[in-house]
């Protein structure tokens, strides 16, 4: 039990840092009571934890090379712990803001890079190759029991009592800290890059704040965008803006290496390709997840009428498989190798997705939907059991922090596109579907058609069919009339959960691109014996 001390007291903090914003999303309601506020407000805190996180995590995995990173692990989780006490006595949105967004989000920038390097740290060969898959399966874990936990003290007592319950096992993690061993940085220390941490952090946060607005701004076309440069939506605007000013971060960063300085990151670890890989590897899983995660609950919550609390144990088979198959890491490894793992994980997903359409209807059919979660966890928990070994495995010791802030920064890059894109694609579907429906409806007189698609074409959201009835009826819209243009409300909501489906099928075997530069399992004997995996430049 004491060498796999470390990995406990590691694992708790991994779980930690996931379950705080799956928590967050089921417990609008009750913040937007408790604080006299707005969906939209409790919306845009929960976008700047977000925000804060992934224009972070590049600075605080290099500030983990420069203090420590066991120390600054430490740092990171009292941060964390004292946001999270702030949160849970918060008395309006602005203490909120500054409790769980700004010094939580922080806490997490801080714990999470220096947390794989410290991983790595400890443990060597298979028992590394161990740790990091649970620390892969305990994401997943964190992600799908975090509505469960939610939903119950939303519930039952107060969303306080989750960050009560954080900042006690912060103190745990604090006390059990002395059972992780630290990771040392062989020679000098290097110095932050002021300036690369400043462009880093805004061209992120361009890219991503863009990313969790598309669905508000909209894409192309304005829906609620606050500007309408040439007629479009602001969101590329900002994409691109945060693209050039990645740009220029590059370009410091090659200033940076010619004058003999430190830069942020050494841009020659992306030429990497073992570490290239498992970034857009992990880029994806999380792209595939989070959409998957977005779609989901629209149908178990908007369509079948599930509360949080029942969504997350609908949702636990996920959970269940993607943990066992993430530890059975090692023995998978030595067998197959990781590409072929990851390539079997990313081949599941598109098994997972097709299983999932066949149960996408009015009346759920509990066992073929399990089923198709089961299939969907042993899927991400292949990906999962591999792709934390490969990144940090694929780098010396003291470029793990650097590997770990990118890895993170895929990972929150990943989460973002996938409940941007995914759920635009979905909404999209539902407003053509609806349209379309109704309009080649006999049923249905030609001015109500005209006037949903008038309606429709100023954008919409996925609610329940309830809704939709009660807005018809409010607006004087015969009852018989009513019906039809319900009954064809849920035809559409069904294909478009369906196509968002569809979608992450199709972004799957896109993925398969992505591991072909992953170690086999030629390179399996090095990895054991912890030599880095050769790499070739590209």
């Amino acid at each position: 039990m004491q060498k796999w001390g470390a990995l406990v007291v590691l694992s708790m903090a991994q779980f930690l840092m996931v379950l705080d914003q799956a928590v967050m999303n089921v417990s609008i309601s009750q913040l937007v009571e408790d604080f006299d506020t707005t969906v939209t407000t409790i919306q845009a805190v929960i976008t700047l934890y977000a925000l804060v996180m992934a224009t972070l995590m590049i600075t605080g995995g290099r500030i983990g090379d420069i203090l420590g990173r066991r120390r600054t692990f430490a740092i990171g989780l009292v941060i964390y712990g004292a946001g999270s006490a702030l949160t849970a006595a918060s008395w309006n949105v602005s203490s909120l803001v500054l409790g769980w967004s700004v010094l939580e989000g922080l806490g997490a920038a801080l714990v999470l890079p220096a947390l794989v390097a410290l991983i790595a740290a400890n443990y060597r060969g298979r028992d590394r190759v161990a740790a990091f898959g649970v620390i892969g399966g305990v994401s997943g874990v964190g992600i799908a029991v975090g509505p469960i936990v939610g939903g119950f003290f939303t519930a039952n007592l107060s969303w306080r009592w989750v960050f009560v319950g954080e900042v006690i096992i912060a103190l745990v993690i604090l006390v059990l800290l002395r059972l992780v061993g630290d990771a040392p940085v062989e020679g000098r220390r290097p110095k932050l890059d002021v300036v690369g941490s400043v462009l880093s952090a805004l061209g992120l946060g361009l890219i991503v704040f863009a990313l969790l607005q598309a669905s508000s701004w909209g894409w192309l076309q304005p829906k609620q965008s606050p500007i309408e440069p040439f007629g479009f939506a602001l969101t590329p605007f900002v994409v691109l803006a945060g693209v050039l000013v990645m740009y220029a971060f590059v370009a410091w960063q090659r200033h940076r290496e010619r004058q003999g300085l430190d830069p942020l990151v050494r841009l020659r670890l992306l030429t990497i390709l073992p570490l290239r890989s498992g970034l857009n590897c992990f880029l994806s899983q999380n792209l595939i997840l989070l959409g998957i995660f977005f779609t989901l609950p629209l149908y178990l919550q908007i369509v079948l009428g599930l509360d949080a609390l029942e969504t997350g144990i609908r949702m636990l088979p996920i959970s269940i498989t993607m943990f066992v198959t993430s530890a059975s890491g090692p023995a998978l490894t030595s067998r197959f190798g990781a590409r072929r793992i990851v390539q079997a994980g990313f081949v599941l997903l598109v098994v997972a997705s097709f299983a999932m359409l066949g149960t996408i209807e009015i009346e759920l059919d509990s066992v073929p939907f399990s089923i198709a979660l089961a299939i969907l966890g042993v899927g991400m928990g292949l990906i999962a059991s591999q792709l934390g070994n490969v990144v940090q495995s694929s780098v010396s010791d003291d470029e793990r922090g650097e590997a770990g802030g990118l890895q993170y920064t895929a990972q929150q890059l990943g989460s973002s596109m996938g409940t941007a894109f995914i759920g635009a694609i979905v909404i999209s579907a539902l407003l053509f579907a609806f349209v379309d429906n109704v309009s080649s409806n006999e049923q249905i007189s030609s001015e109500l058609s005209d006037a949903i698609e008038v309606s429709v074409s100023a954008g919409g959201n996925f609610v329940a069919a309830d809704d939709v009835e009660a807005a018809l009826l409010d607006a004087g819209v015969p009852e018989d009339e009513t019906n039809e243009v319900v009954a064809d409300y849920r035809d559409s909501q069904l294909q478009a959960l369906k196509i968002g489906l569809l979608v992450v099928a199709f972004l799957a075997v896109l993925s398969l691109r992505f591991t072909l530069n992953l170690p086999g399992k030629e390179d399996e004997d090095d990895e054991f014996a912890d030599v880095p995996v050769p790499v070739r430049s590209a």
